[in-house]
C-alpha cells in the first residue's frame, strides 16, 4: 500500500485511562460503559471513536462517489451504531449498523450510492469479512 497519511494515537491505562494523538490535536479521558462492569462516567469509550471514525470516512467516501457518478450531493448524515458483545471464543466482536440519511434522493439512486461506498469506505474495507455491517438508506 502506498502510504498517503497515518494516524498516531497512543492509549494509557485501557478503558479506563486516556487516548491521545501524537500532533497535540486531541486527548479523550475513557471511562468503562456501566454496561461493560464500569462505573461509566464522562469519559468516552473505544466504541464511540470507532463509530465517529466510521461514520465519518464513509459520510467522506460517498461524497467521493458521489463525485466521481458527478452526482449532486445535497445533504448527507451517517449515524454508525457499534454494538459490542462476546464471541464464541470467549473474547469479544463488534457489529455496526450504519444509518445513512439522503433527504431528497431517490431511494434506489441512494442505495446505489451507499452499496458503492461500502466498497470504497477504508472502515468497510478494513472490517469487511470480520465485522457484520448493516446499511440502512433513508431518503
Amino acid at each position: 500500500m502506498k502510504k498517503l497519511y497515518s494516524a498516531v494515537v497512543s492509549a494509557t491505562g485501557g478503558r479506563d485511562g486516556t487516548v491521545k494523538a501524537s500532533d497535540g490535536k486531541f486527548e479523550f479521558k475513557l471511562s468503562m460503559p456501566k454496561e461493560l462492569g464500569g462505573p461509566g462516567g464522562e469519559g468516552t469509550n473505544p466504541e464511540q471513536l470507532f463509530a465517529a471514525g466510521y461514520s465519518a470516512c464513509f459520510d467522506s467516501a460517498l461524497r467521493h462517489v458521489c463525485r466521481m457518478k458527478k452526482i449532486e450531493l445535497k445533504s448527507s448524515q451517517v449515524t454508525a451504531h457499534v454494538d459490542i458483545g462476546p464471541n464464541t471464543a470467549g473474547g469479544f466482536m463488534l457489529a455496526v449498523q450504519l444509518v445513512v440519511d439522503l433527504p431528497g434522493m431517490e431511494k434506489a439512486t441512494a442505495e446505489e450510492l451507499v452499496k458503492a461506498t461500502h466498497q470504497v469506505c477504508p472502515y468497510s474495507n478494513a472490517t469487511r469479512g470480520n465485522v457484520e455491517v448493516e446499511l440502512i438508506v433513508n431518503t
